[in-house]
Formats: structure tokens, C-alpha cells, sequence
């Protein structure tokens, strides 16, 4: 009677029919059994029929990345460069926690003149006043803002 034996390494487990190896193993066949390694990680002995399979580990420096993230509105303005203030809410007691004051962001339709239309944008208040006294052109070309891409 012949009898095939297959070395395994350390890291290799033996499943049923199949042996899985976490790490390059060295396989060795004794007798007279042929083996065939294939690109995709299996190796088959001839003579028994097993399959041996190899799955290499993930490397552990890939960074984490979601499939989709959501695409937020940051609470700033861009004409003006507005953002959250830090600031304390005091109690009765005198007691302070942080809290944020938030800008005063508004969506509004606005003509553009040079355009010949209007343009939505999101702005403060402030920017707002801004806009009405010196004109939608001025203040963007101040802010650095391509109006043509709203």
C-alpha cells in the first residue's frame, strides 16, 4: 500500500480534504506523486486528489477609507471667510461649557449681472450686506470666486 504524506509547515491547518496555509509553506511529497502549483495559489496532488490551498494575508498598512463618504456643507462663508466661534454658555450658577456660535449661512438666489443670470449661493448675512453695497462681481473677485462653475 502507498502512502503519500505531505509536510506541513508551521501555520498550515488541515480541513477536511483540503490543507490551508496562512504563510509560504514548503511542500513536500514523498514517493512517487507528482505536484502542480497554478498561479492563483493551489497546489494539487496528483495522485490523492487534494487540494491545497493558500491564502496570503492582508497587509495590515493599507489606509481606511469608506466606500462613499457624504459630501457636507462646512458651516463657512466663502465670500467672507466667517466660521464658528468659540465661546462659553454661562449658566445661572456661573457655570461655563463650550459652545459654538455658528455663522449665519443663508442659501439666496443672487442676479449676476455680468452673467445675465442668477446664481445660488450659500452666504452670511454679513456677505450678503457685502454684495448689495459693492456688487456680486467685486466681492468675488476680492474672494477668489470663479462664478461661472455656480
Amino acid at each position: 500500500m502507498a502512502t503519500t504524506a505531505i509536510g506541513v509547515g508551521v501555520g498550515g491547518v488541515l480541513l477536511g480534504n483540503s490543507i490551508c496555509f496562512r504563510k509560504t509553506q514548503q511542500l513536500s511529497i514523498l514517493k512517487t506523486s507528482l505536484v502542480s502549483v497554478s498561479e492563483i495559489g493551489f497546489v494539487t496532488s496528483q495522485l490523492s486528489g487534494i487540494r491545497i490551498s493558500y491564502n496570503p494575508p492582508k497587509p495590515l498598512s493599507t489606509p481606511f477609507s469608506p466606500a462613499l463618504q457624504p459630501v457636507i456643507a462646512r458651516r463657512i462663508c466663502p465670500f467672507t471667510g466667517k466660521k464658528a466661534n468659540r465661546a462659553n454658555k454661562v449658566s445661572f450658577s456661573n457655570h461655563k461649557t463650550k459652545k459654538l456660535q455658528f455663522v449665519n449661512l443663508q442659501y439666496k438666489r443672487v442676479w449676476w449681472e455680468a452673467g445675465k443670470r442668477y446664481v445660488k449661493l450659500r452666504l452670511s448675512t454679513k456677505a450678503l450686506k457685502t454684495i448689495e453695497k459693492n456688487g456680486l462681481d467685486a466681492v468675488a473677485k476680492k474672494a477668489g470666486i470663479d462664478l461661472r462653475k455656480k
